[in-house]
């Protein structure tokens, strides 16, 4: 063998341990078996075997789980137990750890009650939004048990003590066996077809789930929820839970305790009563203490004592505000007329009629400007033209003629200005002051009459 193979006893108890954890039928399984060496341990939890004729398996159920169990195992108890097998690794052995316990032979009854609440809990019936309300004083109470039971001696001798005013009709049905289930919905519906109940009891002592099972049927749950009047669910002990618990509008743990659900304690009311009637005379003494008390001093108050002075400081005070109100009209109609008055000489200076006076004066006014303006640039330009004719006439050639200078032209009537501008024998015109001398050239001399300084 080698080494690879070769595990420890807490190693292969853990595998297998693994193995049982991985099965799913292990984890969730019913077992029915004879329970022996039962032991409840100080703790709370439950060691026992669970055996049958041919096979045995050590079991524990622990506090946590077997506290709402409605019965107490013992040795030799045939029971039902669902929870989950696994190997407790301290012994190396396997175990069932019990999460429920059923006492053999009502197990399937069992399974019918999960379904069914598990069905009409889906459909709504146990809704607490459609729970009606108890009657704060109900006066008629209707009971739906057996006649012959204890439960409605319970119930009549609790109402009887704790509110005998009330009226208790009995309404007689089967409470257990074939039969019971259609009894108690009959009684159901007649009690609301004569709606003269303020509120129904329906119960009835403790027993078997054999015995309760009418509880448990569904169309008693449903003739429960259908019910107009508010029913109250007493049935068997307080550990018993049926089907009708959960539909009815209220459950009672005992027959007893539906009584003193279903009615005040009258004394406790009377007293209540009492209480509030003393509190109320309390508060109205009070009241009234106060009242007087408010009372004597507006008497002794000054409008009580002196009505005609305080009329007549009233008359005073009314006639200076009816002054002072006069006063202020008369001054704000003022200030009102003098604002409108000058609004007015606003609108008056801001006349269109204003605005064109002027403008037709500024129009003369600027007219009278250019005029003015015109004339005195016609005679400087008259003075200007004047030095420039006197100018022009200093410059004329016909005056230097006047003072004895002449003008000579050739034949082209080109004005000799050089000696280059004629040849000999060219004939020249002499311009003078009273006419035209016809001269010809018999000589050219070159001389320099003005001399320019070349420096």
């Amino acid at each position: 063998m080698s080494k690879e193979t070769i595990l420890s006893v807490t190693e292969v108890t853990r595998h297998i341990k693994r193995q049982f954890e991985q099965d799913d039928i292990l984890q969730n399984v019913w077992i029915r078996g004879e329970l022996s060496n039962f032991k409840h341990h100080n703790r709370g939890h439950m060691y026992f075997t669970i055996k049958d004729e041919q096979s045995r398996m050590q079991a524990v159920m622990f506090a946590g789980n077997n506290r709402f169990l409605k019965f107490k195992p013992e040795d030799g108890m045939k029971v039902l137990i669902r929870g989950e097998i696994t190997v407790y690794e301290a012994y190396g052995q396997y175990q069932l750890y019990a999460r429920e316990m059923q006492p053999d032979g009502v197990g399937s009854l069992y399974m019918a009650y999960e379904q069914l609440k598990e069905k009409l809990e889906l459909e709504g019936l146990f809704a607490p939004d459609l729970k009606k309300p108890l009657p704060n004083y109900a006066m008629r109470i209707g009971i739906a048990t057996s006649p012959t039971g204890a439960a409605i001696r319970d119930i009549v001798t609790t109402v009887r003590r704790r509110f005998p005013i009330a009226n208790i009709t009995l309404l007689p049905v089967l409470v257990q066996g074939e039969g019971a289930a259609p009894s108690i919905v009959k009684a159901i519906r007649q009690a609301n077809a004569l709606n003269t109940f303020d509120v129904l009891i329906i119960g009835r002592g403790g027993g078997s789930i054999e015995e309760l099972w009418a509880f448990n049927e569904e169309e008693v749950a449903r003739a429960i929820f259908e019910s107009t009047i508010p029913i109250i669910s007493a049935v068997g002990h307080e550990t018993d839970f049926t089907i009708s618990d959960f539909v009815a509008d209220i459950r009672a743990a005992t027959p007893t305790a539906a009584a003193e659900l279903a009615v005040p304690e009258l004394k406790e009311l009377i007293r209540a009563i009492d209480l509030q009637k003393l509190r109320l005379r309390r508060a109205l003494m009070e009241k009234l203490s106060r009242e007087k008390q408010r009372l004597s001093q507006l008497q002794k108050s000054y409008a009580f004592r002196y009505p005609q002075q305080l009329v007549d400081q009233k008359e005073q005070e009314l006639d200076r505000i009816y002054d002072r109100l006069e006063r202020e009209m008369r001054r704000l109609l003022e200030k009102r007329i003098d604002q409108v008055n000058q609004l007015t000489k606003d609108v008056m200076r801001n006349h269109p009629n204003r605005k064109l006076v002027n403008s037709k004066e500024q129009v003369m006014f600027l007219r009278d400007q250019l005029l003015r303006n015109m004339k005195l640039q016609l005679k400087d330009k008259q003075n200007q033209f004047q030095k420039q004719m006197q100018t022009l006439e200093v410059l004329s050639p016909l005056r230097m003629m006047e003072r004895g200078y002449s003008l000579a032209f050739v034949d082209t009537n080109k004005l000799v200005k050089s000696v280059t501008d004629v040849k000999r024998s060219d004939e020249v015109q002499i311009r003078v002051m009273d006419g035209t001398v016809k001269c010809q050239v018999v000589d050219i001399k070159e001389e320099t009459l003005l001399k320019v300084d070349e420096s």
